[in-house]
């Protein structure tokens, strides 16, 4: 972090001030002084320079107004910034609320207790309350409205200080004896604060501020210190919430006059003066601090007594109130930032997220990737990836083995630059710098340094990523204490011990390059250090702590900017004598600079680097410092030298052999080509030709020669216009003199192709074909290369360039233009193989084969069909083309997918290839496992339908199959019968080709007979559960006769009741108990009931078996007595004549009755 001091406001008359408040929001300035002095001023940046913003601009005072109305020292301002109002007290205890109308600032509200003064007014977070303290121990509450909430006298206490808490509902009260009390929101006393910054303080002491950071903008970390108190001896305490039993505790070593936090909570900057040894005076200094009570800096302010101090709204400036006179001071703060592969990489804190925000925004296409991260310590960047060091999750505790060590408190992720984490690394020391290579990442405690050698997984195979997990234990991370001197030979190990041993001179900074590490220590020493294999191999002295450090690109130099801004650089390979006669290696350079923030070498240049000084960024090249400014056209102005100039005006005004004369006298190259080009102009080839030779331009020479064989001066004419690039005249000239080959020729070599085509179409008589053709493709190209594809198509056309064409209809997505271009081209254009292929990537099957075939290329149209899963297609080509590894290939890939367990992809494969014998077995096998796996019956039914359908649809291909071989033979039974025979003889290993509906009409009459139970009709329902004896080895026994001895029982059948339960009894795949339950209930049932039938003569022709059964009807699952009924066309089952008027699908089979 760097501040300066930038500008000084006076107040006139010389008026001391006693208080300064920066409003957040709206950028006013309020100071109060002696005999009633209050001013509201407003900094605003006035340039019409756009470059120039933020502090780099010049600010000036936009408003300037004098508040009468206070007649006593005016020593308390606070602002609400929600309402826009000021409150302002006085010696004299009066309050005045002041408020904005039309640019101005008027009073509002006047208070005045008559009794005391006010020492203390602040503002809720959310702007609707304010806490007055008046010194006599008075505390009023009020709204912003002006009404008063509650008030309360502390006796006998005197207060001197007051702060909300962040939800408004605790009250800090500070008292006049250093003492702070805490009090809810309506008064009520809670505790002290215990104080552990003032242990061991003797003395009188008072409260030099209370700042309590409201969150507004959010955190830099969960759980941050966010209430600051400050006392005058300077002794300070962040703590977390009021009751922080173990605060930061600060002695800045100086007296103290006012403290407050910048917009975020991430600095706190304490005002006051301290004491110099050599000098007998206090000087202005402000301290500034992190919420962990890191030291960042110190500022210096002239004057003779500071009073006050307030941070302007975004964090960049500071209002210091010295005398009578109100300072300002830049902060340039250290921002969480960094730059990799066109990505800048930077954080911030918001106040809705815990987490610290982090964008990766891509400045090429202007793509912004977001990324929350816990705890961010910083951000470091190298080439294309970038560091986040983070403290670890305590919620995530860590694995041993991927550790090295239990309990690391830090990580270092690798990321990509969209943010994606690549790496991370869990170490057990504080990385405070950190410093990245093509090959290295470096972090840096106080006492040790990390070394990692960081991998970036391009194309890693499973074996290689494999390794690299293993090889954290060869090497790749070490730790180095700085006390340490690695030789470089021996591997170092991953020892966090090192860490802990303490230094007695801590590192300050470090840096890095691809082969060399520098490490900065507090006394000034600098270690170098080799990479990869660390050793130690120079140490430097320095008379300065240096805060940053930074190698140059062939790590021959180091520069060195200190904690107050001063840059110095160092030279690591010089030898040099010192005092003492002796020979040292590194040399201080000359060059130093002062209020310096940050500096950068160039990659590619080991002299050049920018650096940023105030609010300029200066360009140095090997010391000397280059012009500052933007790099801008109009900055570059070119001076002829005397010579030249004189040389010019002589040709002008007294002629080429005056002029041939004095250049002779006075020779350059320069001189001699002016000398050339004014006689070109006057077409003296003599003299052009000698100016030429003397200033050795071949090219010249070769022109003048050729101007010399021209035959009239008009063309010789046109031809030096063209050679001084006055392009439009000479053309002009050549059309002229009817010339248009020529005009046509010169704008070929320019490649200004659209000026061709308008010639060769204004010109009169026939242009040339090819020429019009070839300027037609040029323009069509130049379309392209911009990515405009329909003007290019236009071109293209017109150029009859069919493989641009092609490209541009591809590009367009016109696929219809496309197609017509392939059915226009003849056959085996060399073309149409491309096309094909650009119609098999968008998956238009169709339109590729007809390429392919129309190139006579079956087998790739066939790869196309399969690529895009067209398996008929492909089957249909392979046939017509006579292709025999359709089958296998068919196969294959069905095993492949079968050992996916995608079965139902194999079988739609197999069904698409009319492959339907191989896709009924696999149906037949998932219905089979579903039936075992005791699913819904429904299911299983479908199941068995699909299958017993594909077997149909295989019995029909057998057929017609066999009705084309024997065409013009006997007639069509025959034909279908010897398919028949031939499926018999394919099918002997499988009978499941014979009676493909026993799983669908087993399931089917299973489902019938529970839907005609449960709707009452017992009858029927026992007549269809009857048919299900035939399919014991479909659907288990078990099931089967429970159901049928449950319709028996129901229709009053007790004699085939009986049956079932003597087959339920005698099942031997029942256990012993299960048998006992059915012999309890069979006994049950059959003590009341005899066990016969009392409609005998309707069972016996179902309960009969044998050959002679009747067809069933699958609607009611009755046996079909009658002559006449319904067939289904497709499953030949029957339905009996009056039912089938009910359905308009087949019951069994779901095909339409039609």
């Amino acid at each position: 972090m760097f501040f300066y001091l930038s500008k000084k406001i006076a107040i006139p008359n010389n008026v001391k001030l006693k208080c300064v408040s920066w409003n957040k929001d709206q950028g006013f300035i309020a100071c109060g002084g002696e005999d009633g002095l209050l001013k509201v001023l407003k900094l605003e940046t006035q340039t019409d320079d756009a470059k120039l913003r933020g502090l780099a601009a010049p600010s000036n005072l936009s408003m300037n107004q004098t508040l009468e109305g206070h007649s006593g020292s005016v020593q308390v301002v606070t602002w609400n910034e929600q309402y826009q109002k000021l409150t302002t007290s006085d010696q004299n205890g009066l309050i005045i609320v002041w408020m904005l109308y039309k640019g101005s600032w008027y009073e509002e509200m006047i208070n005045n207790r008559n009794k005391s003064v006010v020492r203390s007014m602040s503002w809720n977070a959310d702007g609707q309350k304010i806490c007055i303290v008046y010194e006599d121990g008075a505390v009023i509450v009020g709204s912003v409205d002006g009404n008063r909430i509650w008030g309360k006298d502390l006796k006998g206490i005197q207060l001197c200080h007051v702060a909300w808490s962040a939800d408004s509902k605790v009250l800090l009260f500070g008292m006049a004896n250093g003492e702070i009390h805490i009090y809810d929101n309506q008064g009520n006393f809670i505790m002290k604060m215990k104080l552990n910054c003032l242990v061991n303080v003797t003395g009188a002491i008072s409260i030099a501020g209370i700042h309590w950071y409201h969150g507004t903008e959010g955190y830099v970390e969960p759980d941050c210190p966010c209430l600051a108190i400050c006392f005058d001896n300077g002794r300070c305490q962040i703590m977390r919430h009021e009751n922080d039993q173990n605060p930061v505790l600060i002695d800045t070593g100086m007296y103290a006059v006012s403290i407050q936090w910048n917009h975020i909570g991430s600095v706190l900057a304490v005002a006051g003066s301290q004491k110099i040894v050599t000098q007998d005076k206090d000087v202005n200094t402000v301290q500034f601090y992190t919420p962990f009570g890191e030291h960042l800096g110190t500022l210096k302010v002239p004057g003779k007594q500071m009073s006050a101090l307030s941070w302007e709204g975004g964090g960049l400036k500071i209002a210091l109130a010295v005398d009578s006179f109100i300072y300002f001071a830049n902060i340039r703060p250290d921002y969480k930032w960094g730059y990799c592969s066109n990505t800048v990489v930077y954080a911030y804190t918001r106040p809705d997220r815990p987490e610290y925000c982090v964008i990766f925004w891509d400045t090429k296409n202007n793509e912004k990737y977001v990324k929350y991260v816990k705890s961010l310590i910083s951000i470091t960047t190298c080439g294309d990836f970038c560091i986040l060091a983070t403290k670890a999750d305590e919620n995530h505790p860590q694995e041993e083995n991927e550790m090295g060590t239990f309990g690391a408190t830090f990580v270092l992720v690798l990321c990509n630059s969209i943010g994606t984490p690549l790496d991370p690394k869990y170490i057990d020391i504080v990385p405070l710098f950190v410093a990245m290579t093509k090959t290295h990442v470096i972090a840096a405690s106080k006492e040790a340094f990390y070394t990692w050698q960081y991998r970036v997984a391009k194309k890693l195979t499973a074996l290689e990523i494999n390794q690299i997990t293993r090889s954290r234990r060869e090497g790749r991370e070490r730790i180095y204490h700085v006390d340490d001197t690695p030789s470089g030979s021996v591997d170092g190990v991953l020892d966090y011990s090192k860490a802990i041993q303490g230094t007695r001179d801590p590192i300050c900074a470090i840096t890095a390059s691809d082969k060399t590490l520098i490490v900065g220590r507090e006394s000034g020493t600098i270690q170098r250090y080799s990479l990869p294999n660390v050793g130690l191999i120079q140490k430097y002295s320095l008379n300065c702590r240096a805060y940053q450090l930074s190698l140059n690109c062939n790590s021959s130099r180091l520069a060195v900017i200190d904690i107050s801004g001063i840059l110095t650089f160092f030279d690591l390979d010089a030898r040099v004598t010192d005092s003492t006669g002796q020979q040292v290696i590194g040399e201080l350079l000359k060059l130093e600079r002062k209020d310096v923030w940050d500096m950068k070498w160039a990659k590619d240049n080991p002299d050049l680097f920018a650096m940023m000084e105030k609010t300029r960024m200066y360009v140095f090249r090997n010391l000397d410092p280059e012009n500052p400014e933007h790099p801008n056209k109009d900055y570059i102005i070119n001076f002829e030298i005397r010579s030249l100039r004189d040389s010019r005006a002589l040709i002008e005004k007294v002629g080429i052999e005056d002029a041939s004369q004095f250049i002779e006298d006075n020779p350059h190259p320069r001189l001699w080509r002016l000398l050339a080009e004014a006689a070109l102009q006057k077409l003296d080839l003599h003299t052009a030709e000698q100016a030429f030779v003397r200033c050795k331009d071949y090219q010249g020479i070769k022109f003048v020669k050729r101007l010399g064989n021209l035959q009239t001066e008009s063309m010789k004419q046109a031809e030096v216009a063209a050679y001084f690039g006055r392009f439009e005249e000479a053309e002009r000239m050549y059309l002229d003199m009817d010339r248009r080959d020529l005009a046509i020729g010169l704008r070929l070599k320019l490649g200004d192709w659209f000026r061709v085509l308008q010639l060769l179409k204004t010109g009169s008589g026939d242009a040339d074909d090819s020429l019009l053709e070839q300027a037609h493709n040029a323009i069509g190209d130049y379309f392209a290369d911009r990515q405009k594809w329909l003007n290019a198509v236009q071109y293209y056309v017109q150029g009859r360039n069919q493989e641009r064409l092609a490209e541009c209809y591809y590009m367009l997505e016109d696929y219809e233009g496309l197609e017509n271009l392939a059915s226009s081209l003849p056959e085996n254009h060399k073309l149409l193989p491309e096309i094909a292929q650009m119609f098999v990537r968008v998956g238009m099957c169709e339109q590729a084969v007809t390429a392919f075939l129309k190139c006579n290329q079956p087998k790739d149209a066939v790869d196309a069909c399969v690529h895009l899963n067209q398996w008929n297609k492909a089957v249909e080509l392979a046939k017509n083309h006579s292709m025999k590894e359709i089958g296998p290939l068919l196969a294959r890939y069905a095993s492949h997918l079968l050992e996916k367990n995608k079965t139902l992809d194999a079988i739609e494969l197999y069904r698409k290839a009319n492959y339907f014998y191989d896709a009924a077995k696999l149906m037949f096998k998932i219905a089979d496992e579903e039936a075992k796996k005791r699913t819904k019956p429904l299911r299983v039914k479908k199941l068995y339908v699909l299958s017993a359908l594909l077997i149909e649809q295989y019995h029909e291909q057998m057929k017609n199959a066999q009705r084309g071989k024997v065409k013009g033979k006997s007639s069509e039974a025959t034909s279908a019968l010897a398919g028949l025979l031939e499926e018999e003889v394919l099918s002997t290993t499988s009978r499941f080709t014979d009676n493909a509906w026993r799983g669908a009409e087993a399931y089917h009459f299973f489902i019938l007979a529970q839907r005609q139970l449960y709707e009452g009709y017992v009858d029927t329902a026992l007549k269809t559960a009857l048919h299900l004896r035939d399919y014991e080895d479909i659907i288990p026994a078990v099931e089967i006769y429970s159901l049928l001895a449950l319709c028996a029982c129901a229709s009053r059948a007790f004699g085939t009741c009986s049956k079932a339960f003597i087959k339920l009894e005698s099942l031997e795949t029942l256990s012993a108990e299960q048998k006992q339950q059915y012999e309890d209930l069979a006994l049950e049932i059959f003590t009341k009931h005899t066990p016969k039938d009392n409609r005998k003569s309707e069972l016996d022709s179902l309960l009969e078996g044998g050959e002679g059964k009747l067809p069933t009807c699958v609607a009611t699952g009755s046996p079909i007595t009658e002559y006449q009924f319904w067939m289904c066309s497709v499953c030949k089952h029957c339905v009996l004549a009056q039912e089938i008027s009910n359905y308009n699908f087949c019951p069994l089979c779901h095909s339409s009755v039609g």
